[in-house]
């Protein structure tokens, strides 16, 4: 984990920015969406046999394609139940 602050905004979620007027809370989130669907931000992963991917759901977005068929894509999630840093020290 880096410590850097960020800011969850996923456009199938978040619906509006509390504390701010419905207009520019709409108008905020569409800058935002725009941005983080921004294709110089996108990875585009290759399925190969054997291939394995993983993200972070908290700081990524996640859009699958269904250009593995007719393949199929088995999938896992993991759930992290707390965000605690681990002191080298312990």
């Amino acid at each position: 984990m880096t410590g850097r602050r960020l800011l969850f905004v996923n456009r199938s979620f978040t619906q509006q920015i509390v504390g701010m007027l419905k207009s520019e809370s709409d108008r905020l989130l569409q800058y935002l969406f725009s941005h983080i669907e921004n294709p110089g931000f996108q990875v585009r992963f290759r399925w190969r046999n054997g291939s394995v991917a993983m993200w972070d759901n908290r700081s990524t977005q996640h859009f699958a394609v269904a250009d593995y068929l007719p393949g199929y894509r088995r999938m896992h999630r993991v759930i992290v139940n707390t965000d605690r840093r681990v002191d080298s020290q312990s």
